[in-house]
């Protein structure tokens, strides 16, 4: 394991974290390396999986027995599927402030819903995304950004114990396909397909519930409950708008990302990278990977929320903002190689439009030349950080 083993930006901050909590959480999608991190990071623990189905059934059996073979660390993984241990180790920790606890799962809801409600205060609960640029980043940069876009940022994808033409469509039948079926009843799984597909072609759009209820043919409140269902198994991201106490207009609604590229191209019925090059939605797909990179620099750092995008009513926008420590990090994303200086306009006039200090501007493209000097920063997005 150790050998194949990428270093995680997370890993700092759970290590930090490691020496206030007796239980740590970690959510995220399927797949993502939560139990390769946790092993890795903590080879003291005593791991035990509920997929085990043996594991499991003396989990839920006895619970107390199952927490109490030893007193060392213990890791459970895929804790959702026995939320009635959490009481136990709420239990245990309040008891003995010796015990230490790490946790992982998959499914948002459940996990989430279990830690407010049995480990407020005791527990510090982090996100793990597929891998970042920057951790992948010496495999990443021998890649055309036509292949890292269709790759994506799995594990599996990025170590080569598998390929995106065959990890993506096992990817949506194994897990995705289970969590829908485990978290809502869904009848007709084609249709939610449907969804999903129409969901992808929207990558970068301003959702509209309504609009797509109109495609798939099913009402309102259906399409807000299967999208609860993608943000919860980690499939989609809601980007919100960033507005403030200030008169002008300023749209309201999310904008719709995927959490992993790859993903979103496999969706969208892309097989090669050299179709990508082509693909109408290319652009889209670069913007999304640069979306990704800025949630996930955050949530390695333990925070969520954070990042916004900007429009007003006058069509105004500004593709990405980063609020931290109560300044804006303002992005223009652009997947062309040629640049221009109409991608600074509204750059240049955000500071107007808003309260909060703008500490640093930046368009972000695909293009060679660079200006890291300048009241406006252009980069590569390969040498784009935080």
């Amino acid at each position: 394991m150790a050998e194949n083993y990428i270093n995680r930006t997370l890993e700092t901050t759970l290590l930090e974290a490691w020496k206030y909590f007796p239980v740590l959480a970690v959510t995220g999608p399927r797949q993502s390396g939560k139990s390769t991190l946790i092993r890795h990071l903590f080879p003291e623990a005593s791991a035990f999986s509920l997929k085990d189905i043996n594991v499991l059934d003396f989990a839920l059996n006895d619970p107390l027995a199952f927490l109490g073979q030893t007193s060392e660390p213990i890791f459970i993984d895929e804790i959702q599927k026995a939320p009635v241990l959490l009481e136990y180790i709420q239990g245990i920790v309040d008891r003995d402030s010796q015990r230490k606890f790490i946790l992982s799962g998959s499914s948002n809801f459940e996990l989430m819903k279990g830690l407010s409600e049995s480990l407020a205060g005791r527990s510090g609960v982090f996100e793990l995304l597929p891998m970042s640029f920057s951790e992948t980043e010496e495999s990443a940069s021998r890649k055309d950004l036509n292949t890292l876009l269709f790759d994506g940022f799995y594990p599996s994808v990025i170590t080569g114990k598998n390929i995106a033409s065959l990890y993506y469509p096992s990817y949506v039948k194994t897990y995705l396909e289970k969590d829908v079926r485990d978290l809502l009843n869904v009848k007709n799984m084609m249709q939610f397909m449907r969804f999903m597909k129409l969901c992808a072609a929207r990558v970068g759009s301003i959702f509209n519930a309504s609009e797509l209820s109109s495609e798939v043919g099913v009402d309102n409140k259906t399409i807000n409950s299967w999208l609860s269902v993608l943000q919860a198994s980690y499939v989609v991201y809601l980007l919100p708008p960033y507005y403030e106490n200030i008169t002008k207009r300023l749209i309201k609604s999310p904008k719709l990302y995927f959490c992993d590229p790859g993903l979103a191209c496999y969706l969208l019925d892309i097989e090669t990278p050299a179709q990508l090059s082509r693909d109408k939605m290319r652009g889209n797909i670069f913007e999304n990977f640069i979306v990704m990179e800025t949630v996930k620099h955050r949530l390695n750092k333990g925070k969520d929320g954070g990042v916004y995008f900007y429009r007003d009513s006058n069509q105004n926008e500004v593709d990405l903002l980063l609020k931290e420590e109560g300044a804006i990090t303002a992005v223009e994303v652009k997947s062309s190689q040629t640049y221009s200086s109409s991608f600074e306009d509204c750059l240049k006039k955000l500071p107007e439009w808003l309260q909060t200090p703008v500490k640093r501007k930046a368009v972000v493209y695909t293009g060679e030349f660079e200006n890291a000097a300048g009241n406006i920063e252009v980069l590569n997005y390969k040498h784009f950080t935080l």
